[in-house]
């Protein structure tokens, strides 16, 4: 899938006309997210894309991100009725359970 097929469909399940840069930048922080997972000890991510395979878990953390931009870190927040309590700033662990480790044998 190519990055404008990622920010056609990420602009889609978002209520906003936030514009294409901004998701852009979104789906890169949301692909660093994987690679930290799928290389955990690589130090430079250059020239890597994304699997087609994780292009959907991509979309999903980019959405993700960008519904709680302003809420980061948020502990407790009460309104009417409305309860948010965040106790981590990161992705939730159910959004990477699915991406695979790659490793290597040391020679």
């Amino acid at each position: 899938m190519t990055m404008e097929q990622k920010i056609d469909m990420l602009s889609r399940t978002l209520d906003d006309d936030t514009d294409h840069g901004i998701l852009e930048v979104y789906l890169e922080l949301a692909a660093q997210k994987i690679f930290n997972r799928m290389y955990p000890y690589k130090e430079s991510y250059d020239g890597l894309e994304v699997p087609d395979r994780y292009a959907a878990v991509q979309i999903k953390i980019a959405n993700y991100m960008l519904n709680k931009r302003g809420a980061e870190g948020e502990i407790q927040h009460i309104e009417n009725g409305i309860h948010r309590n965040y106790g981590d700033a990161d992705v939730p662990e159910t959004m990477l359970k699915d991406i695979t480790a790659y490793a290597q044998a040391i020679r």
